[in-house]
This record gives structure tokens, sequence and C-alpha cells, in this order.
């Protein structure tokens, strides 16, 4: 599973063209121009048909089209620059016109699949530069081969989608991916995309097996037009800086026809469970997803004057039976008292859908529940992320309650997520996303974007600060599908120093932003797309 090198290629290419690059002129003159931009895309395609998926502040549906997919509130009531134009493709050729387009008139381009996007830069921006919305949501076919065990996924298709047309084709098949059912797949793989089953079978980006993208120049590339440095780069390392991807080939998994779903809920012995269980889930069956998510309650439990107490809610499946789990649960990690009454056997679609990794939907669901992107409530959240590989110490986890017990029931919660399984065989260079072997959990933090939201930036920045002893350091790691712009940004224009980037590229991909950095400089020297937290190209210029 050893990733190859950067090619000789690559290396030859970064050498000779360093000079020129740095020399180039910038490509972003001061005023882009959509007008233009509208008029080339016109001549380029069937002007009836662009017309209809083509939307400017002046349409009367313009909102309503660019909020539709803005899955997190909290963006839409920042003081962020909408896109100029919005473009919804229905075909691949109107992708291309889109980025042939946009070089030609100095549009940037943003690009949103599923919406899910913390910081909101795949539909808005902290610049001022005009620039084009490249919605992908009329390109979401998914097309399941259950004898080969594979799936083609255009890239605007929701994990709802995937999950759907995979459980209509077969029962035992599954991606591994996440749990949220309007996660677009394509924003999922571009980060890595953890699930229920990554313990088994890995991240998303380790289970797919080709992919096609709109390079810089309009080209269409498949796995062996782009070579595998790109298609290592894209798989983990942030799609948003090398192209426009259309779609993914994965490959499916197999999972039982019956799977044992659980939720458990503590209000008690907190401490006492999870220090234990820090170190014992990451080391339980492969077969095994298990997650904790705390948060704050109002229980008789609390001997506080506000009734508040920290809840653990101890969430997953197995992929085996009931009598097999408890028997784990009984052994490994006695400290939880699992209950047989609290574990359910259920098929993997009713897994996915059932409260067993989060309360998403209701008891009356349907599959067909999955084709529907407003099914969820949308969620406005500031969110943070780590990565832990020594276990938080039983004063450390004193601490942490008592953080959280600082804001009110429910407006904060928690999520730590164990490793191990398969993925400590995985080098840290076997994709970007770099957390493998040697991580024990990721911790995910998000706070409700609702009441005084300067109070409650104040209070997850203190929780952040406070977890600083705890989680990994040197580089202090994140998780890029949890983008953070606290980390640090890229100017809106100019070139953009390397040194400066790893300020926040690191945490998102350790040492393997060098190689990022390496590939950029050979398919976008000139940097074409780009955004807050795109991978820059080599520069000559540093800072002192």
């Amino acid at each position: 599973m050893k990733a190859p090198p950067t090619s000789l290629a690559l290396l030859l290419f970064i050498l000779f063209s360093l000079i020129s690059i740095s020399s180039a002129s910038f490509p972003w003159p001061d005023v882009p121009d959509p007008t233009g931009f509208v008029k080339c895309l016109k001549s380029s395609t069937s002007t009836d048909q662009i017309s209809q998926l083509l939307f400017t502040p002046a349409n009367t549906s313009y909102n309503d089209v660019y909020s539709f997919s803005a899955r997190n509130p909290r963006i839409l009531a920042l003081d962020r620059l909408t896109p100029a134009v919005i473009v919804t493709p229905s075909a691949e050729s109107q992708v291309q016109a889109v980025v042939i387009c946009a070089r030609k008139n100095n549009m940037q381009i943003r690009t949103r699949s599923g919406g899910h996007d913390w910081e909101g830069l795949s539909y808005s921006s902290t610049y001022t530069r005009a620039f084009v919305l490249l919605d992908m949501i009329n390109l979401r076919s998914v097309i399941v081969d259950p004898v080969a065990k594979t799936a083609i996924v255009q890239a605007g298709a929701t994990l709802g989608e995937v999950y759907y047309w995979i459980y209509r084709a077969s029962g035992t098949l599954a991606f591994p991916a996440g749990v949220w059912s309007t996660v677009g797949a394509t924003g999922l793989i571009c980060g890595g995309g953890y699930g229920p089953l990554r313990r088994k079978y890995g991240f998303a980006a380790d289970n797919v097996v080709d992919a096609r993208i709109v390079d810089v120049r309009g080209n269409i590339l498949d796995r062996r037009a782009m070579g595998e440095d790109l298609f290592w780069a894209i798989r983990g390392g942030s799609c948003s800086s090398f192209g426009v991807i259309l779609s993914w080939k994965l490959h499916l998994v197999d999972v039982p026809t019956k799977v044992t779903i659980f939720t458990v809920m503590r209000e008690e012995k907190q401490t006492e469970i999870m220090y234990p269980f820090q170190t014992v889930a990451p080391v339980l069956p492969n077969e095994l997803d298990i997650r904790v998510r705390i948060s704050t309650v109002v229980s008789n439990a609390s001997t506080r004057a506000d009734g508040l107490v920290v809840q653990l809610a101890f969430t997953g499946a197995y992929l085996g039976p009931a009598d097999e789990l408890i028997t784990i649960f009984n052994t490994r990690l006695p400290q939880l008292g699992m209950q047989r009454s609290e574990l359910q056997e259920v098929t993997w679609i009713e897994a996915l859908m059932q409260s067993s990794f989060f309360p998403l939907f209701s008891a009356n669901y349907t599959p067909e529940d999955f084709l529907d992107r407003t099914f969820l409530a949308d969620i406005p959240t500031k969110a943070k992320s780590d990565f832990v590989r020594s276990p938080v110490s039983v004063p450390g986890l004193n601490g942490f309650w008592d953080k959280l017990l600082e804001v009110g029931a429910g407006e904060a919660t928690v999520i730590f997520t164990p490793y191990g399984g398969v993925l400590d065989n995985y080098p840290e260079s076997t994709i970007p996303f770099p957390n493998r072997a040697g991580t024990l959990f990721m911790i995910y933090t998000r706070v409700l974007w609702i009441g005084n939201t300067t109070q409650k930036l104040e209070w997850i920045r203190s929780l952040y600060d406070y977890l600083t002893p705890y989680v990994s350091s040197n580089p202090r790691r994140a998780y890029y599908n949890y983008n953070d712009l606290d980390l640090g940004a890229n100017p809106a224009t100019g070139i953009i120093s390397n040194i400066a980037a790893r300020k926040w590229g690191s945490s998102y991909f350790a040492n393997n932003f060098n190689r990022l950095i390496a590939i950029k400089t050979l398919v976008d020297p000139l940097n074409f797309f780009r955004h807050e937290q795109t991978v820059p190209p080599f520069s000559l210029i540093q800072d002192m």
C-alpha cells in the first residue's frame, strides 16, 4: 500500500520551470469580466440550453439556486462575496466550456457538489474578486455494476444517492464513506472521506479506481491520461486545487446481509469510561465501528444548579451478529456496561438510515429518502478538528467536561472517532490525507451558530486552545473536509508564499503538502484554480 514516489518527470519539470513561473506575469488583472464570460459561454455551447443553466443576480431564481445547496446556513449569514455567475452544467462539454471561458475572461471558479463545506469556500468568497460558481447538481448519475463491484458516480451525486443506487443493485455491497446523506460524494473523496467502514476497508479515497477531471486547459483526463501523480493528489488532497472532477469509478466492498447497530447513552462515570476507551477502541475488531458523540443535556443525573450534565452517546455498527458484539464489549470494554437490549440487527441500508450513527431519520424512513437533498436539517455551525496520538489524561478529560459545560444544552457537539484497524497498515504517503498509523482517534468539534455568535466563536477557540497539550503537534493536524480558516488563508492576489501556505497546508496534509505543491506546479503553474485554501504552485518568492 505504499504510494509511488514523485516521478522523475515531475521533478525535472519543476526544476526547469521555476524561473519562468516565478517571473511570469500574474494571470488575474484587477477587473474580471463576467459579461465576457457569459458571452463566451453562450458562443461555445448551445445558446438555448446554456441559457437555462446560467444564472446571474438579475435572474429571479438566482438566490434560490445559490442557497439550495448551501448546507451550512452560517455562511449565508456572513458578509461574503457571492458568485457573479452560477452555471449548473448538464453535460461534460459545458464544464469544459466554463473552464475555458473563465480563463479567457479572468474569472476564478468555485466548484460545488453537495455543499457541506464548513467555511463555504466552494460557493462563497472572502475575497472581493468576482467569480463563477460551477454547481454540479445536474451531473449526479450513479451506475452500479454489482458483478464487477464498481460504481460510476458523477461529481454532483450525494452520498445518499450513491447509497441508494448501490442498495438497489445489491443488499450486500457498500461504499466506505460518511453517514450524512446530503454530503457530496466528490467533496468527501477529495478530502479523504471517513465513515463507519473505515477500520475494515479504509477511506473513501482509498477505494477510488479511476476518475475523470477537467484540467486547466479544458481537457478531460482519466487516470491514465492524468498520470499517477495527479490521481494521487485528487484522492484526499483538495480536488479544487487541480481541476474540476467530472466523475469517479469506485470500488465497492462486501457487507453481510445483517449488521448490528447500537446507540448507548451514558450520563455518569464519563472519565471512567472514556479513559480506557481511547486505547481500547482502536484495537477492537476491524469489523466494528464505534464513535462517541459528546454533548451537554439537562438531566436528573446532574448535581449542578442548571441541571446540565455531559452525555456520552456511543454509536456504531458491527459487521456481524449481536451475540458476538455483546461478548466483545463485555470482554474488552466492560466500563461501558453494554446491554443486549441496546443492540439491533438490521440490513446495511437500514444501518445507514437509523440512529446508530446520528439521529438523522425518523422511524418512518424509506430508502427513497436518501434521494431527497433537503431531507436533513441544515445546521449553522462553526467547526474544528484534531487528531490524537496519545490518550488524553484523566485530568485532561475532567477539564474537558468542564469546558463543555460552559455552553448550554445541545449547543456544542464533540465526536471522538477511533482509528486503528486496516488504517494502521497504510503509510502516511498512501494518499494526501496523512492520518493513518499512530492515530488513536479524530476529534470533531462544532458549536451551533445561534444566539451570541461572537461568544460562540470565542468558546470554540478556547476549547481548541485547551486541547493543545493533548493532540498532535508539529504540525497540529486537522481534517481538510472540516476546513477551518482560523488555520490560515491564501491572499486574494499575487504569488502565494509556500512558507505562508504551510501554516494551514501542513495541518491538513503534513509532509504530503510538499508533493501536492510539486504536482500543482506541474498541472496549474499559474494558479488558475485558486481560493483561500487551495494548494499553491511552487514559488521562489518566500517569506523572509
